[in-house]
């Protein structure tokens, strides 16, 4: 089965995932409610705003890659939607954990997977994890793969491949962490240079000084 999602694609088939296990009496969902579940804050990166017609159009993509359908209930008029990656792949609930941890937060380590998929699927340990990565990369054709490990870095991070191929992963710099820092950066320099004023002051000073106390020898 070939699949090729894009970022948004995978951020909608990940939060259908995600609310079918964690907020299972609101599912199937709305599209005003999957459109919040993409958008929301939290277990989420990047962070996105997408519109509703973005979402959309990813639904109408899922769709026809018999991914996700829509359901409407005889009690209302409202279209929800569903995932449907349990008819696609026969996933256990390790497997789909994973994936969706990976659809919704990109390349993670073990650990990572292990803590941010707890809400879906309780891992007893790190070879559990391992377990289910395995079992992933064992598919034909393979849905996650390992990353090569970064400079400084103690452990590995797998991605998924529903969007293609992977090659590397690099982390995208925290802005606000930045700002900060160029922001306290700033703030010291200013200090500085106060402190540099001041000391030119009191040496000007001093030499006004000491000129008055020669002439009196004069």
């Amino acid at each position: 089965m070939n699949i090729f999602l894009n970022e948004v694609e995978c951020r909608v088939l990940g939060s259908l995932v995600e609310k079918e296990t964690t907020t299972p009496e609101y599912y199937p969902l709305s599209l005003n409610a999957l459109v919040n579940a993409c958008n929301q804050k939290s277990n989420r990166e990047p962070a996105m705003n997408l519109e509703e017609a973005a979402v959309r159009q990813a639904l109408h993509s899922l769709d026809g890659q018999s991914l996700i359908r829509s359901v409407s209930a005889a009690d209302s008029r409202v279209t929800k939607y569903e995932h449907r990656l349990q008819e696609a792949f026969n996933f256990y609930r390790h497997e789909i954990a994973i994936l969706c941890v990976l659809l919704l937060r990109g390349p993670q380590t073990p650990g990572e997977l292990r803590s941010r998929a707890e809400r879906m699927h309780p891992f007893d340990d790190l070879s559990a994890v391992h377990a289910s990565l395995q079992h992933l990369m064992k598919r034909e054709p393979p849905l996650v793969k390992i990353l090569p490990r970064q400079p400084g870095t103690k452990e590995a991070r797998y991605a998924h491949l529903l969007s293609g191929d992977v090659e590397s992963f690099e982390a995208k710099p925290d802005l606000e962490a930045t700002a900060s820092g160029i922001h306290a950066d700033g703030e010291r320099i200013a200090h500085l240079e106060e402190k540099v004023a001041a000391l030119q002051k009191e040496i000007a000073d001093l030499r006004q000084q000491f000129a008055v106390f020669r002439k009196q020898f004069e």
